[in-house]
């Protein structure tokens, strides 16, 4: 319908001798609002105000000449000038009727653009480092991405979905020779885990699953070292435990191990994701960007553009001639590359593959890691706005009042299994992007569990389940539906509740290009709880099941066309809908 309204505009543009040579369809694409106030129209355009300075023209006097250009329409019933230039119009019924035949129509495709986008997006999100399992804080990273890029599929884009594999570096080894020491902890009950290392019990899970016979020696190695070492800092002491590993099994027998544990760990994510409704169409390794000269092509890249230096043994970029705060090491005294280097490298990669925009999702304390990116992917020939990066906050989780810990570290962490098995996949999608993704999130898990109003999700989908009923005991009472019927009939809905219903459903397009366009879900969210308040208000002041053939069907078609709505919208939140409740 805002598209009707647009194009509309668009033709009484160019029917205005004074614009020519200075119209832009952008400008106009951009210049048509719903109206805040029902009693302005339906929707507003401010596209007088927007050309009255290169026309030197007064803004409501251009807009009284824009309005007898515009052509007439039997889905406008009046266009009014209001304020310093405003151009308001109000739909006529009409309008409303097909916008509802529509939905009928073309049920799970309506909202949903239809004109694919040339724009290729990359979008990478949850790439939390294969440590352990995903905790809740996780779960809101995946339910974010996972979301916006189904409202980017509805919206034309081209997305892919990436997982970006942390398996090289550090971690790694930290998460390795954790795994070691729960595998000799079996006989040596007195050799204790480092406080640096890896504490959950999914260590030991993965301990006791390889068959692996670790050298004897290393045992008595590492409880010299543990007595030695007892008052030393936790992560020099951790740091020590790796390369004695590396030394006395053999730097291939290391690897061995840290491969199926980072493995195992993988998969495990990738289960609990698929479980969550959330798939992604690649697993992009860390590693591969050494192995496969992705990181020399960087460096190379760098070094021919003279943006490389060298300075206390190290190699430095210039990322001060990029708008970063300051220059970045990229290869250590020691030889080694740092994050930074795999950071720049890879998106550089990503630009190769023929992605147009790169979006990051990632946690709210990478907000330092936007510049020195963006610095790097500019260095190497690409646009700054090639990459985009939206921050998730944190999430508190509650129980019964108190807050859970989440340290992967520690072990005492909350995983998004345990919270997917408590309040159900749906609560957990729906919870995590009620709010924007700029908000901490206090996650309430009675609140999630709870089967009422004030539960959103359920309040939603109860909608959804009320509208069904109607269905089933309109078959029980003999009546048939006849949708034709309800089309050829739709102008018995006059009453104040079922224009509204009609309005709100006739947004869905607009909700969705919102949300795309903005990145955010949130907006989805809500306007299905709006939707859900407005159907719940009919349902309690209406009887839908009456002896009127004609306004029965025209009722029907109207929830349906409904529920059709509230559908496709929980689909795009990765949310079922069911049919009873």
């Amino acid at each position: 319908m805002k598209t009707d309204i647009i194009n509309l505009v668009k033709s009484g543009l160019q029917r205005v001798p004074e614009l020519e040579g200075f119209l832009d369809d952008h400008v106009a694409d951009n210049a048509v609002e719903r109206t805040k106030d029902p009693t302005h129209g339906d929707f507003s355009s401010n596209i007088a105000m927007r050309y009255a300075k290169v026309t030197n023209k007064n803004p409501r006097d251009l807009a009284s000449i824009i309005i007898k250009e515009i052509p007439e329409s039997n889905l406008v019933k009046k266009i009014e000038i209001a304020g310093p230039g405003f151009i308001n119009f109000h739909m006529s019924d009409l309008a409303f009727h097909e916008e509802i035949s529509k939905i009928i129509t073309t049920k799970d495709l309506y909202g949903k653009s239809q004109k694919k986008r040339k724009e290729k997006i990359l979008l990478e999100f949850v790439s939390a480092n294969p440590t352990g399992p995903l905790h809740v804080g996780h779960g809101r990273h995946a339910a974010y991405g996972a979301t916006l890029g189904n409202i980017l599929d509805a919206a034309g884009y081209s997305v892919k979905r990436e997982y970006y594999v942390n398996d090289a570096g550090r971690q790694m080894d930290i998460l390795c020779i954790s795994v070691i020491i729960r595998m000799l902890e079996i006989n040596t009950p007195n050799l204790l885990m480092p406080a640096a290392g890896y504490q959950g019990d999914y260590i030991e899970t993965i301990a006791a699953s390889l068959n692996k016979k670790i050298n004897n020696n290393l045992v008595a190695i590492f409880l010299n070292l543990q007595n030695e070492n007892i008052n030393q800092d936790k992560e020099q002491y951790i740091d020590i435990l790796i390369q004695s590993a590396k030394d006395t099994l053999g730097l291939n027998e290391f690897n061995v191990i840290k491969k199926i544990s980072l493995e195992l760990i993988r998969t495990d994510i990738e289960d609990d994701l698929k479980e969550f409704g959330v798939t992604f169409d690649t697993w992009f390794s860390e590693n591969s960007l050494a192995e496969e000269g992705h990181i020399k092509t960087t460096l190379s890249l760098l070094e021919n553009k003279k943006l490389l230096y060298k300075k206390d043994g190290a190699i430095w970029f210039k990322a001060t001639e990029f708008d970063d705060e300051k220059d970045r090491v990229v290869t250590r005294e020691n030889k080694n590359n740092t994050y930074f280097t795999s950071d720049i490298a890879y998106h550089h990669n990503k630009k190769v593959r023929g992605f147009d925009r790169l979006i990051d999702i990632l946690g709210s304390d990478h907000h330092g890691y936007i510049a020195r990116v963006r610095a790097g992917l500019v260095a190497m020939g690409h646009q700054e706005k090639d990459l985009e990066v939206e921050l998730v906050q944190f999430v508190n989780l509650f129980r019964a009042a108190k807050k859970q810990s989440m340290s992967t570290r520690s072990g005492e962490f909350v995983t998004l299994r345990q919270l997917r098995e408590e309040v159900g996949n749906d609560a957990a999608r729906f919870f995590y992007i009620m709010r924007s993704n700029e908000q901490h999130l206090d996650f309430d898990l009675e609140l999630a569990k709870t089967k009422s109003n004030e539960n959103p999700v359920y309040y939603i989908q109860y909608a959804h389940a009320r509208i069904a009923s109607v269905f089933r005991q309109l078959e029980e009472k003999k009546f048939n539906y006849n949708e034709q019927i309800g089309k050829d009939n739709i102008s018995a809905l006059v009453t104040n509740k079922e224009k509204s219903i009609m309005s709100f459903l006739s947004r869905f397009p607009e909700v969705i290009e919102l949300s795309a366009n903005n990145r955010a879900p949130h907006n989805l969210a809500q306007y299905l709880r709006d939707l859900a308040n407005e159907f719940h208000s009919y349902y309690n002041d209406s009887i839908f099941i009456v002896e009127d053939e004609n306004i029965r069907n025209a009722r029907m078609l109207l929830i349906k066309a409904t529920q059709l709505i509230i559908k496709s919208g929980l689909q795009l939140l990765g949310v079922s809908s069911p049919k009873s409740m």
